[in-house]
């Protein structure tokens, strides 16, 4: 019930886990440290649980998360009624958290942000696979994801499928792959986004393989990973808008015609009656059906 739910208590979690310290949030909320812990400290005695991990930066436990989620979606409430109560203060941007893995950063998501005006943006970059880990923690408000399944209290929608190509550069095609892909690709250099990144393993792997060679580059942006294949350091998988202007300036060659890698992405965003995550939903829908294969 409400009443069981201090607001100014829970507004001092989520001051906590966004700023990171309870020196920030002390200072982002006008307060003292020791005013922070104590409100922070009647929560959790108050609903039983250890609310947050004392790291640096804090995050909230599994508990926390649901009154974090919760403290999030009502401050999102209560901007969206001043709103249209025409009490918002002048030069309060109207602020939106958002979950984007990097590929689409790099290529089609900022288009969508710029359909819907009057709204500030703040991106978390994540992988796709985990971008709903962050809706499930409260720390976002939407996400695009690799996952069909909604998380709690969040509606989802398809957007699309990134398609993947294997590629490389002419003369490192000629150098190592001039054979059978399924013995040579488990012997050459290959370049990987990041240590969560299993698209090379995956895709060899499809061809019969046993995985992706040893001599791995990790080069965690979307546009390095790009310039890293063109260079030659190895070959990998590129997101077809991004590799197309790079194949027809021949400074990349599809090793693969005939096989490619596609991810499913969908959106998801809070069950919440909020005007600017409806604009934002349809903004990065249309922008999805422009730039994804359906």
């Amino acid at each position: 019930m409400m009443e069981e739910l201090p607001l100014e208590q829970v507004r001092t979690l989520l001051a906590v886990v966004d700023e990171g310290t309870f020196d920030a949030a002390a200072a982002a909320l006008h307060v003292t440290p020791s005013a922070v812990s104590q409100r922070v400290k009647a929560l959790e005695q108050r609903t039983g649980r250890v609310l947050l991990q004392r790291t640096k930066p804090v995050r909230p436990t599994e508990s926390g998360a649901v009154l974090v989620r919760f403290a999030r979606q009502l401050a999102r409430l209560e901007r969206d009624a001043r709103g249209e109560l025409g009490l918002s203060g002048a030069g309060e941007p109207t602020r939106v958290s958002v979950a984007v893995n990097a590929d689409s950063l790099a290529t089609w998501f900022l288009g969508a942000l710029t359909r819907v005006e009057g709204l500030c943006y703040e991106l978390h970059r994540e992988d796709e696979a985990h971008t709903a880990a962050l809706l499930r923690e409260g720390l976002v408000m939407a996400a695009v994801t690799s996952s069909p399944d909604p998380v709690p209290g969040c509606s989802v929608r398809p957007l699309g499928r990134m398609r993947y190509v294997a590629a490389a550069a002419p003369g490192f095609a000629e150098r190592y792959l001039d054979g059978p892909l399924r013995d040579l690709l488990p012997e050459a250099p290959v370049v990987v986004f990041d240590r969560k990144d299993d698209f090379q393993d995956e895709f060899v792997r499809r061809l019969g393989g046993t995985g992706a060679g040893r001599l791995r580059h990790y080069v965690p942006s979307s546009e390095g990973f790009a310039d890293a294949v063109a260079a030659g350091l190895g070959w990998g998988m590129i997101p077809e808008p991004e590799a197309r202007p790079l194949l027809d300036e021949g400074r990349l060659v599809v090793v693969a015609p005939r096989e490619w890698f596609d991810v499913p992405l969908y959106w998801q965003q809070w069950k919440l009656d909020s005007p600017a995550l409806a604009a934002l939903a349809e903004a990065v829908t249309a922008t999805a059906a422009e730039a994804l294969r359906r």
